[in-house]
């Protein structure tokens, strides 16, 4: 069984807070309707849908995957790097307190949890603005307890890791070559984003589908050469936030 925890956008998202994009005006109804759109696609694949309420206090918390970083065994409940952003961690911890123990990084260090990579045993994490290296230090020796290796990866240009590369099957990276080094990740299949789709690395894998934006049809076409099977979806007012599809959502294997 499959838990899929989300929040409502909130009308503050309008003051989202951003790094790289120029700031562009976000159709808030529009970004509800796609967000509702974006949860029932999680049903579909078999997702029990579990939705956290908006907080106007709160423009990026729509965004749950920073939150938080879920394996098997544990979660870590992470200290983002942007400093509203610690509001989100009460709400979200109470929702996954039922399915997992939570662990906690502390000051100094920073994680957002959109930064870190998990395939298999192994985590990559993304040496960005919002993940600074105590917060992946200690990362590192929460996990290691528990069979995990850690590993900071270098990023250019983008928000964060899973804004550069996303897995989208067992043995299959989605890479933007501009943003991140595909050697950093070992011997994977790659596939590059088109030139001219530098922002579509960002897809979101429940296999045996992956759920992906519309907005990018050239690396789209890319990915279904390579024999995957695309859910694809209009997220179109999130990627003015900066925010892509792994970030509107926790998925909890239970």
């Amino acid at each position: 069984m499959r838990i899929a925890i989300t929040r409502e956008v909130s009308e503050a998202i309008v003051h989202c807070q951003l790094t790289y994009l120029e700031r562009a005006p976000i159709d808030v109804e529009l970004a509800r309707l796609q967000h509702q759109h974006y949860e029932a696609c999680l049903e579909s694949l078999g997702c029990a849908v579990q939705r956290l309420p908006a907080d106007q206090d709160m423009p990026d918390s729509v965004f749950v995957e920073d939150i938080v970083v879920i394996l098997d065994e544990i979660a870590v409940i992470a200290r983002p790097g942007a400093k509203i952003r610690r509001l989100e961690i009460p709400g979200v911890a109470a929702a996954l307190e039922p399915y997992r123990r939570l662990l906690r990084i502390v000051p100094p260090g920073t994680l957002d949890g959109g930064d870190v990579l998990q395939i298999g045993r192994r985590l990559f994490v993304g040496q960005s603005e919002r993940t600074n290296r105590s917060g992946i230090q200690q990362l590192q020796r929460l996990l290691k307890p528990f069979g995990y290796s850690v590993e900071g990866v270098q990023i250019r240009g983008c928000l964060h890791l899973k804004s550069a590369v996303t897995l989208v099957a067992g043995d299959i990276l989605l890479v933007s070559p501009n943003w991140v080094d595909s050697r950093a990740f070992g011997h994977k299949r790659i596939i590059e984003v088109h030139p001219s789709e530098q922002q579509a690395a960002n897809a979101l894998w429940i296999d045996p589908f992956v759920i992906y934006p519309s907005a990018y049809p050239a690396t789209q076409d890319r990915m279904e050469r390579a024999g995957l099977q695309l859910k694809t979806l209009d997220v179109s007012e999130f990627a003015k936030a900066e925010g892509g599809v792994t970030c509107c959502s926790l998925i909890i294997n239970v």
